[in-house]
């Protein structure tokens, strides 16, 4: 079928609200009943934030699919397969296909991924992937979608500060589509800091600037638009990287550059 069924004020779930899942929810409540999400043995700061954009809290992950009519999950993508097989688990009876919520998985994570994904949810995943920061106001933050049921949840993101577009209708392709994003947002900026660390290994850092500073490139601003974003984040870019660098081997492009850069921001 081309439209999901979705009551006119649908009971949207999102898994877990960090600061994007955050956003996203918040941008969910006009369209939706309500927007819930499962504090079970999530942080202090995590209930902060799902406070401070009004959401709901139910106590588990099992009550939270079987109440959502949509789940939206953004997670570390290390963790996006193990979150889909809980909801999978607590939504569908067991031994059957039918029934559940409409899932979207807006993770970093492969196309492979997003296939094993698909084999837990069938019909009713979209593929999701997030272009932006959390998003509070337009203009900045694109929400790519593909799967069969894509422009039912493009539908619940229209006039939000997530600007919804369809990228194709196999799941996958939203994913395929961050991965090679993710090779110059995340990859590119890596090569800095492996370059600043190997030159301060060599004692060559100071006759590195001077080379940079004549070819017209600023080290020091380079490092100052990522080294602290990779400090905080770079345990979460580790499994973004990884799933990228195996989005690209399936394909027969080179994965190392996403790999080294996974490296590069495990050692961050």
């Amino acid at each position: 079928m081309s439209e999901w069924e979705l009551p006119a004020r649908p009971v949207i779930g999102i898994l877990h609200p960090g600061a994007m899942g955050a956003a996203l929810g918040s941008a969910l409540k006009p369209r939706a009943g309500a927007v819930i999400w499962a504090d079970a043995g999530r942080t202090h700061a995590t209930a902060k934030r799902a406070e401070l954009a009004d959401l709901i809290a139910v106590p588990t992950v099992a009550d939270l699919a079987r109440r959502a009519d949509v789940v939206v999950s953004i997670c570390p993508p290390h963790a996006a397969l193990e979150v889909a097989e809980h909801v999978a688990a607590a939504s569908r009876p067991a031994g059957s296909a039918a029934g559940g919520p409409l899932y979207v998985d807006a993770n970093a994570v492969s196309p492979a991924t997003v296939a094993r994904i698909g084999e837990l949810f069938g019909e009713a995943l979209v593929d999701g992937a997030v272009i932006g920061p959390p998003a509070w106001e337009q203009g900045r933050t694109v929400l790519w979608l593909s799967g069969p049921h894509a422009a039912t949840v493009a539908g619940l993101f229209e006039g939000t500060p997530f600007i919804p577009r369809i990228a194709g209708p196999e799941p996958g392709t939203a994913s395929a589509l961050k991965a090679c994003f993710a090779l110059q947002s995340k990859a590119l900026p890596a090569i800095w800091l492996a370059l600043d660390e190997a030159a301060r290994a060599y004692g060559v850092t100071e006759q590195l600037r001077e080379e940079l500073t004549r070819a017209g490139v600023d080290l020091d601003d380079r490092l100052a638009g990522i080294g602290p974003q990779a400090r905080e984040k770079g345990w979460r870019w580790v499994g973004e990287m990884e799933e990228a660098a195996a989005a690209f081997d399936a394909i027969g492009v080179p994965g190392g550059f996403s790999r080294a850069a996974a490296e590069v921001y495990r050692r961050a």
